[in-house]
């Protein structure tokens, strides 16, 4: 429910309830003006608990000067609203001194009014201090500091996660590094050396076994591609930096014009702007894509006519087709592909490969701006939160964290525990004080008011039996409805000492 509507609710409520006092008086009657100016207060402490929550504590106090229970009653709760403002005990409690010193202070001024006695002004004034103003004041304060500090919890959750994230990406970064380290060390300086005794023996080859000279050849380019792959590894793992023309339009018209050199009918269709500033993860990417795409083709399909397409948009996509070949088809064992596709979805894209027109057909989008190396992380747009640990040992998708909002078992007993302080008390109150305005009937027969004699009978005598009639035009006096006569009432007059001075029949 809107805010706004919500304490429109309340006001009005507090307005209409502290109103019934007009119809059934709880107490000593008053003056009419004053069951509505306390009535306004009530309604008003409503809006002013949510600017000014520490002045609506204080300013419950002067309803305590009007016998008005029913406007008193609810204040318990805007106590309890204003006290969640509060976010120090020093500053709870002091107000709960201020408050009760001029509660009691007004309570003082409406008993020496109303003429009671000592304990009657002790046991009101104890109960409406200690119910309605501790109790919710407490509760209030207490719930209160609780959101401030279930804030901080998360907070501190959240940072946790983050720093185990951090420190599990550093372990991870630390891991790739040695392993790049170790292989470059080690199987770079192998296959440079492969590649050095195969250019040698190529050279040798040419003259003394000219019928070598092509399977030379081909241990020779093994190599050179072996190299370029293990640069390309190394490169993922973040040992060293891409090329730095990988991927771009001049790599890919390289790459084309290699195939065609080697008798392959290649074809290149770029659209779009180029990829020399794209990320070093893309431009790789590509690379792979189009170098594989054209070494089955080299495998499988020498003779058929084949199209590379790079598209250059939103997205980048890659596209390599081949048309029907003379040669016979290989199974082949597709673990190139499978490692291109990994290639691709580890970077965000997507990858297709299949059977085309009576070819094949080689395809990949690719994002602009690729997502994270490691493929245990997930997007950060998809998702919110921290990451956090996997069941497989990866980083997955930290759950988001609990706001104060969210209702656990603890909380649900807890904040429901601090309420009933306040809550209980309030509507207890109120209750009460409905059920005897609805139920007592100021009313007596002719006999009854017959036995009460003037300077004898008190005032508490009548009101003990039939409770608090509707006050009379006539200041201290009283008026009861007579029993079977609905057109008569009975007008009984006290002094300041509660003695019965005068009574009489009156019409009405």
């Amino acid at each position: 429910m809107n805010v706004k509507v919500r304490d429109g609710l309340w006001t009005a409520g507090a307005f209409l309830l502290a109103l019934v006092t007009l119809f059934a008086p709880l107490g000593r009657p008053v003056h009419w003006w004053l069951i509505v100016a306390s009535a306004v207060w009530a309604a008003a402490l409503v809006p002013i608990s949510a600017r000014w929550p520490r002045w609506a504590i204080v300013l419950t106090a002067p309803l305590n000067a009007v016998n008005n229970l029913l406007a008193i009653a609810p204040t318990s709760l805007v106590i309890f609203r204003a006290a969640r403002s509060v976010r120090t005990q020093v500053q709870v409690w002091l107000l709960i001194g201020v408050t009760a010193l001029l509660q009691a202070g007004f309570g003082g001024l409406h008993s020496w009014r109303a003429g009671e006695n000592i304990t009657e002004y002790v046991l009101g004034t104890g109960f409406t201090v200690v119910f309605l103003l501790i109790f919710p004041a407490v509760a209030g304060g207490l719930v209160g500091r609780r959101k401030p500090l279930t804030q901080v919890l998360i907070e501190r959750n959240d940072y946790l996660e983050h720093a185990r994230v951090l420190t599990a990406s550093t372990a991870r970064s630390d891991t790739r590094a040695h392993i790049a380290s170790e292989m470059h060390d080690m199987l770079s300086h192998r296959l440079r050396q492969l590649t050095a005794h195969a250019s040698a023996l190529e050279q040798s080859a040419a003259v003394e076994a000219p019928e070598l000279r092509e399977q030379v050849e081909l241990i020779r380019k093994t190599s050179v591609v072996a190299m370029d792959e293990l640069r390309e590894i190394l490169g993922v793992l973040g040992s060293i930096e891409a090329d730095e023309d990988a991927g771009t339009r001049a790599d890919v018209e390289r790459l084309v014009a290699a195939s065609v050199s080697a008798g392959v009918s290649v074809s290149l269709d770029w659209s779009g702007s180029d990829l020399t500033d794209a990320d070093a993860r893309l431009r790789r990417a590509v690379h792979r894509v189009v170098r594989e795409a054209l070494t089955n083709v080299h495998k499988h399909a020498r003779s058929a006519r084949t199209r590379v397409a790079v598209d250059v948009g939103e997205t980048v996509r890659v596209e390599v087709v081949n048309g029907p070949s003379s040669e016979p088809r290989g199974s082949g064992t597709r673990r190139g592909l499978v490692g291109l596709e990994e290639r691709v979805e580890l970077i965000g894209g997507s990858f297709a490969a299949g059977l085309f027109e009576g070819g094949f057909r080689l395809a990949a989008d690719l994002p602009l701006h690729p997502v994270a190396h490691a493929g245990s992380f997930r997007s950060a747009e998809a998702h919110e939160g921290p990451p956090r640990a996997a069941a497989d040992g990866g980083v997955a998708e930290a759950p988001p964290p609990i706001t104060a909002e969210i209702l656990t078992v603890p909380r649900v007993v807890g904040g429901g525990c601090l309420a009933a302080l306040s809550v209980v008390p309030a509507l207890g109150t109120v209750f009460v004080l409905l059920i005897v305005a609805i139920f007592s009937k100021p009313e007596m027969s002719r006999q009854e008011f017959d036995a009460f004699q003037v300077s004898v009978a008190h005032e508490e005598e009548v009101t003990e039996t039939f409770g608090f009639g509707v006050p009379s035009d006539n200041t201290g006096c009283l008026r009861y409805h007579v029993r079977d006569a609905s057109d008569r009432d009975f007008e009984l007059c006290f002094d300041k000492q509660s003695r019965l001075t005068s009574k009489k029949e009156l019409a009405r």
